[in-house]
């Protein structure tokens, strides 16, 4: 049998703590004696110029989702999408590849951040008096970097996202907290307040997804409310029941007889729908399942009659 070759070994050259040089032969019969020289790397400090650049960039990065927030309210005011799409939503799925909330989160963060700079000592105006200042930390102030940060502080009123805002900057030392900070903090206050649950059984409300991920895709439908609880209500929306919390819901405060008007649509739809119908069917339905108002236009109620009737689910 042939044997395995033996591996040789690398000749290295050391030095002893006296300096003298130790071959290989040395270094294995008393390793002990063996140092390791490192090579020291000098780092330049950054320049005045490198700095001010690095701080500009730092910036610029900084205020990338509030400029494009500005930039889509911009875009959807003055509809300059108006050429190629037929609406805001399909402009910015296929020239950005947003999802259909996340242009919405920019823009709702933008305002969240224009109110967290009230605390800022200098802000600079236009001719008409509108804030034109841009997120920047250079007067001691922390300000957000991402949207995420400042999903928790959408639904709050301007004056509490304030106080949200410091609290989460405090437990964060005084950096740039992460939004889980933020959620918390948002979680301690709305806890604190034990804000009242008004709503009522058969009540119509709007659920708002925000950064929920049990609500994907529930954002903007209207349910009907099935219960009551201290924090949260059951929600029968046109394709199942679901418990949201107080935050995540929105009165419609219709008047009873429109919510009786809501409930009857909500079981018509409810009976027919299922993931078995056509995908034009299923469109229809979910755009039912979003309105926000009260009642059927002549076309829809014509539609899902249409419907019920080729399904064979009339009464």
């Amino acid at each position: 049998m042939n044997k395995l070759p033996r591996k040789s070994k690398k000749a290295t050259i050391s030095a002893s703590n006296d300096g003298t040089l130790l071959d290989n032969q040395d270094l294995e019969e008393n390793p002990a004696t063996a140092t390791i020289t490192v090579t020291s790397v000098e780092v330049r400090e950054l320049t005045k110029d490198e700095q001010s650049d690095r701080l500009h960039l730092e910036r610029q990065v900084e205020k990338a989702f509030y400029l494009a927030g500005k930039a889509l309210v911009e875009l959807r005011d003055r509809k300059l999408y108006r050429s190629t799409h037929k609406t805001f939503e399909d402009y910015c799925r296929e020239r950005f590849g947003f999802e259909r909330r996340y242009p919405y989160r920019l823009m709702e963060s933008t305002v969240v951040v224009d109110n967290l700079m009230k605390m800022c000592p200098n802000r600079t105006q236009n001719d008409s008096g509108a804030d034109t200042s841009t997120p920047d930390s250079s007067e001691g102030q922390v300000l957000p970097i991402n949207e995420y940060q400042l999903r928790p502080l959408i639904p709050l009123e301007p004056e509490v996202q304030i106080e949200a805002w410091k609290q989460a900057v405090e437990q964060a030392g005084g950096k740039v907290p992460s939004g889980r900070i933020v959620k918390d903090v948002v979680q301690r206050i709305i806890e604190r307040t034990k804000i009242p649950n008004t709503y009522q059984i058969g009540e119509v409300c709007q659920i708002v997804a925000l950064d929920n991920p049990e609500l994907r895709g529930k954002g903007g439908c209207w349910g009907i409310v099935s219960h009551v609880g201290e924090f949260s209500c059951t929600v029968r929306t046109w394709d199942g029941e679901y418990t949201v919390s107080l935050q995540h819901l929105k009165p419609f405060n219709y008047l009873p007889a429109e919510c009786e008007q809501m409930r009857q649509v909500c079981d018509r739809i409810e009976r027919i729908y299922s993931d078995l119908l056509e995908e034009t069917v299923k469109n229809l339905l979910q755009s039912l399942g979003k309105l926000n108002r009260p009642y059927l236009t002549a076309v829809e109620e014509k539609l899902l009659g249409l419907i019920e009737r080729e399904y064979g689910v009339t009464d």
